[in-house]
Parts: C-alpha cells; structure tokens; sequence
C-alpha cells in the first residue's frame, strides 16, 4: 500500500527546500564560534551586548515561526520566502556595514525576521506525497545538521580571513542564492494541502500546550540551545587565552570534535530506538552533557583535555538534538503533530536568544564562572524533568487516505480504526478525507486497511 518512491518532482522539490533550509541555518550558525573573539573590535562592545547579539535572531525568529507558517496559507508559501530571505539578507548587510555593537544586534535581529522554517515545511507539504512526507522531513533534517557542523569549521576560517563582516557578507550571498533556488527549482504548489504533520493549527495549540509530555520535550530543547549557545560565549575564548590555539586554527579543533562525536553517538541511538532504551538514553546524554559543563568549569586545562570536554559535550548534544524531535512526534497527539513542532521549534529559539542574552550578562558581571553556572543549574533541571517524566511512547503517525464518504459515516470509521491492534489514537480531517492515526508499529499491521472499503487504496502511509 505504500509508495515505492519519492517521483522525480517531488525530489527536486525536497532537494531545493533542503538546501535553501541548510544555507540559512548555515548563515546564522557561522559567526556563533567566532563572534565572542571577533566582536571585541565592535564599538562599544561589552560581554552582555556580544552576548545578546550571539542570540538575538532567537528572539525574533521564536516570536514570528508560528505567524510566518499561519501567513502563509493567506498570501503564498514562496511569497512568504522570498520576504523571509530578503529580511535574512537585509540583516546580514546591516551586520556587515557597521562597526557598532548595537547595529549588528539589530542585524542579528532582523535575520531571526525570516522565520520562514514552517513556511518551508507547509511548502514541503504541498509539494510531496503524504507516503513521502517522513522520508521528506528526514532528509530537511539531515541537511540542518550537516549545516551546523559545516559552520563550525568555516565560521573561524572565513572568520579570520575576512573578519566579522565577511562572515555577514557572505551570510546574505547565501540568502540570495537560496532566493534563486526557490524561484528556478523549487514548483509552486497548484493548492495548499491540509496537513497537520508538517502545519501548525491553531485549533490544536490548546492541546499541544497542555500536553505535560510535551512540556517536558519543550523545555528540553530550550535547555539544550541555551547551553548550545551560551558555550560559545566561553569556549573561543579558552581556546584562544588559555590555550594558546590561534583562532585561524579552530577549524580543524571543531572539525575533529564534530565527525567524531557524531559517530560516537549513533549506537545509542540505535540501543534508544530498536531496544526501547529512550528515557535512559535521553537521560545519560543530559547527564553527559552537564559533566562536561561542569569540566570546563575546571579552570586551566590542555587542549587535549579541552578537546576531550567538547567531544563529550557535542556527542551529548548531537544525541539529544536528534532524539527530541522523534520523540515530539512520537509524543504529539493524533493530527497535532505540525503545531507540536512549531511550539518545540518556538522553544528551541528561544533558548537560544536566553543562552545568549543572560549568558552574556553573566560573562560581564561575574565572568566565565557565571556562564557555567547558567548552563549547568539548568542542565541539572532538565535532567530532574526527563527523570521524572514517563517512559516516552513508541507510537508513530499513520496517515489514511479516505474515500468521499458520507458526514454521518465518520463515527463508525473512526470506531473501526480504533478496534485494529496497535492504534492508540485517531482524529479524522474530514475536510482533508484524511484520517491520522498514532500507532505502535511492532502491533499494528497495515495489511488490515486492505479489508477497510472506505480506505483509497495505495494511499496509506
């Protein structure tokens, strides 16, 4: 009953969003490892001001996800990308053309402005079979963490040859680029589909934010990119200082640190998956995570050992990073799964822009200590939620294809849905003739939908 494979338009479009997805996180992320070394040279620069520049694209991007996604269905999914890139690129040229603190803070601050990643991900949705869609969204995934090691290791090359601005300059090079491959690659959709695995509802935000399970997966991902970013205000600087690393040389430190600790991670995913390990594993990578937040509080350390403490951190991280989104999906209720993810996504940004503003608060008045403080006090609260929260689920979405039924025969489909082995929970878009269904995959036999007359066939995914 499922598709055998993504059509030749359909991985075009995939391909193109993914890119344009991967060069605008690539343009954020870059100036992340440089900017606390390099923005000392700004005009009227402090730890706190360099610190909310780090993280103020969080700030706006956390306040206008949901809106931009919402927009869209009004006035254009590409319409709608092309004004969050030229706000991307507009921010990245007022970064670059200034020497003050306070202008590149507004730069940073309109880049977060395109918030255009649920615009991508309704576009996605329009553009692919609902079979197609998890392949689809996995691949988006991929190409946002590839991005992020990539900029670890272009961010101080590009940054010491040519400066904080080149890094801005070469940001808003990227947004055009990406402006061009949504004009010459990616199709435009003939009708906005209905899909509540990539679209936030606002129907559905009342259930998604009263979800504990939920909560707790929210605050996750707010604690992990507040840590994520407040490092950064400490790490360069260690290296640099302490160390003796010149920051030309940082490339090959995060570039050894990301390929390694992204393999040293994979079997764990794997134990968390396949031998429903999650809550331990999601629990020691938080664990590992406040260990080495609590290593670099250390004082004088080698490199070797530095290495050692960003290994562990970004294996932690790179564990984390890819299990929580899974688990907002396995967690999300029936048909409620794109507005989960837009609260999760709202959440993440927002860790990012309190890791950046607070921490760099801290770094002025108490020093490197106060940043480490931040970041383990709420590492430790994380781990005290994920360790009393319930094991997390196994459930996965199943999207049916229906047939043009009667209104008064919803009832009855939904009944016999929830009598099949394995189905936890179903809400029906009669609108849309499609139906959700969260199940446990080792119960639930699809070949049952066969029997269903009221199931399209070939449509099930």
């Amino acid at each position: 009953m499922k598709g055998s494979s993504m059509n030749a338009l359909e991985r075009r479009a995939v391909a193109a969003l993914a890119s344009v997805y991967a060069m605008r996180m690539l343009g954020l992320f870059m100036v992340m490892p440089v900017f606390v070394l390099l923005g000392d040279d700004l005009q009227g620069a402090t730890p706190a001001l360099i610190g909310l520049a780090i993280g103020a694209y969080g700030l706006s991007q956390a306040l206008l996800q949901i809106p931009f996604g919402l927009l869209s269905d009004r006035v254009g999914r590409k319409r709608m990308i092309y004004i969050g890139l030229i706000l991307f690129a507009a921010g990245s040229l007022v970064a670059a053309s200034t020497d003050s603190i306070y202008v590149v803070i507004v730069g940073r601050i309109l880049q977060g402005a395109g918030a255009i990643a649920s615009v991508l991900m309704a576009l996605l949705s329009d553009l692919t079979r609902e079979e197609e869609r998890t392949k689809a969204m996995a691949t988006v995934g991929i190409s946002i963490g590839l991005s992020f090691s990539v900029s670890l290791v272009l961010g101080p090359l590009i940054g010491s040859a040519f400066g904080l601005s080149g890094l801005f300059y070469l940001t808003a090079v990227l947004a055009l680029v990406a402006m061009l491959i949504v004009w010459r690659l990616v199709p435009t959709p003939h009708q906005h589909k209905i899909s509540a695995d990539t679209r936030p509802a606002k129907a559905m935000l009342t259930r998604v934010l009263s979800d504990r399970r939920l909560l707790r997966l929210d605050f996750g991902i707010f604690a992990l990119h507040l840590a994520l970013t407040a490092i950064f205000l400490v790490f360069p600087t260690l290296l640099q200082d302490q160390l003796g690393l010149p920051s030309s040389s940082h490339w090959w430190f995060y570039l050894t640190v990301m390929v390694t600790s992204f393999f040293a991670m994979v079997p764990f995913i794997i134990i968390g998956e396949k031998r429903r390990k999650m809550k331990p594993v999601l629990c020691g990578a938080i664990g590992l995570l406040t260990m080495a937040t609590a290593g670099l509080a250390q004082g004088s350390v080698s490199l070797f050992a530095a290495w050692a403490v960003l290994f562990f951190f970004f294996m932690a991280f790179n564990l984390l990073e890819a299990s929580l989104p899974s688990l907002i999906s396995k967690e999300s209720p029936a048909a409620s799964k794109g507005t989960a993810m837009g609260v999760y996504s709202t959440s993440q940004f927002l860790g990012a822009f309190v890791g950046g503003a607070i921490g760099g608060m801290l770094l002025e008045l108490v020093g490197v200590s106060g940043v480490l403080w931040l970041m383990a006090a709420v590492l430790v609260l994380w781990l005290l939620v994920a360790l009393t929260m319930p094991s997390p689920g196994y459930t996965s979405s199943f999207v049916v294809q229906l047939r043009q039924v009667a209104h008064s025969q919803f009832d009855s489909i939904d009944d016999a849905f929830r009598q099949l082995p394995g189905v936890q929970d179903v809400v029906i878009l009669e609108e849309a003739d499609t139906a959700y269904l969260k199940v446990d995959r080792q119960l639930f036999d699809e070949g049952l939908l066969a029997d269903f007359p009221f199931v399209r066939q070939g449509s099930s995914s």
